[in-house]
């Protein structure tokens, strides 16, 4: 990054990689369909099947188990809905549980009406009530449907993993289908859908470096599947309609590539949290650190300076070349309360800030936001003084 600007805002959009941008462009000048039969539609499809092949490595998927989508939050309403196919059968999902620190994507229920809807608490941390949810499902009348159960492996703002082999375990026993949201976990923790994790996830592209407008939903197998939200000409096997994106395809299988490679490198983003950390404790003793009870993606901080609004404090930072978030950056450019600090016993009037970074952070970021935060801090102490 330029010695100008800092951006450590990779949990909101992280930066496009040279080898996405690189498969995108060999992808332009593929113009047909891919639906096409001819060796134009041919050589169009196998640069798709190339990247799906690519995006079921990355959560030892099977290829055929992966469907594109326009992106994370068409995956989450396309697999939020009561109505499944099994064969040429119907499944019904009666009701769905989700977590109260979700990503909105999730928490706002997709195709279940409110009144299907039950949310499961959090802890201080941000970990869900195993117990809780264990407690709801224990009451789940399965002669009305099966339960549907959603949840983020690893929370947008905190950076909190949950356990999810753990809710798996609790999902199974109760008869239930489990739906995780991988879109911060792809690239930052290693995800195994071979494994007793989740039945179906959530994936984003432009996470993981890849392009904007472009996602996925996995499954662990193709044996039942939601009825489509979007319909068309049966691509994606029926179960996404319109043709595929394939310049973004393209780049996110590029990214999904880098993105295995980079789970070696885990250890270094971790210190280079630390460091962030250490900066923070330094700076501003009295800051508050959130989540840091519980496990934690290696790329992200979430944390509040006492006395200072969330939303002015992301403006001086802007102001001194650092780009970071006050919460998610999903709610159209607003800036409030975060429903996670809430659920975690926060209430509603603490504001908090989001650093999180990527392999291509550097020593000059780190020091841009090391500045800029002591120029903050000592603002604070001039007012603490005069007042």
């Amino acid at each position: 990054m330029a010695a100008t600007r800092a951006y450590l805002d990779y949990n909101a959009s992280a930066p496009l990689i040279a080898e996405a941008r690189a498969a995108m462009v060999v992808a332009l000048d593929v113009a047909a369909n891919p639906s096409s039969v001819h060796a134009e539609g041919r050589a169009a499809r196998r640069l798709i099947e190339d990247a799906r092949r690519d995006v079921a490595r990355l959560v030892n998927a099977k290829p055929e188990h992966v469907v594109f989508t326009s992106g994370a939050t068409e995956a989450a309403s396309t697999l939020l809905s009561p109505d499944w196919q099994m064969g040429r059968g119907t499944v019904r999902m009666s009701r769905l549980y989700v977590c109260e620190a979700d990503h909105p994507c999730l928490l706002n229920g997709g195709r279940f009406p409110a009144a299907q809807l039950t949310r499961i608490g959090v802890d201080a941390n941000g970990t869900a009530d195993l117990g809780a949810l264990a407690a709801a499902l224990a009451t789940h009348d399965k002669a009305d449907g099966l339960p549907l159960v959603a949840i983020h492996a690893a929370n947008n703002e905190t950076g909190v993993i949950q356990p999810v082999e753990a809710i798996a375990g609790i999902v199974k026993a109760a008869g239930g289908i489990l739906v995780v949201d991988a879109v911060q976990a792809a690239g930052r923790i290693s995800l195994d859908m071979s494994a007793p994790y989740a039945d179906y996830l959530i994936l984003s592209s432009h996470k993981i470096g890849g392009p904007k407008g472009v996602g996925a939903m996995v499954a662990a197998s193709d044996l039942m599947m939601p009825k489509p939200l979007v319909n068309g000409g049966g691509q994606e096997k029926g179960h996404r309609g319109g043709t595929e994106n394939l310049t973004a395809i393209a780049g996110f299988g590029a990214a999904a590539r880098q993105a295995l490679a980079g789970l070696n490198d885990v250890d270094a983003l971790a210190r280079r949290r630390d460091e962030v950390e250490t900066i923070i404790k330094t700076l501003v003793n009295d800051a508050e650190i959130f989540g840091t009870g519980a496990p934690r993606l290696a790329n992200t901080t979430f944390f509040a300076i006492p006395g200072i609004k969330a939303e002015t404090a992301q403006i001086a930072f802007d102001l001194a070349g650092v780009a970071l978030s006050a919460g998610s950056a999903c709610s159209s450019g607003k800036v409030g309360p975060s429903h996670v600090l809430k659920a975690m016993g926060y209430g509603d009037s603490l504001g908090a800030l989001r650093v999180s970074i990527g392999h291509a952070t550097s020593d000059e970021d780190i020091e841009l936001f090391r500045t800029a935060l002591a120029t903050i801090a000592a603002r604070r102490a001039g007012r603490e003084e005069a007042a």
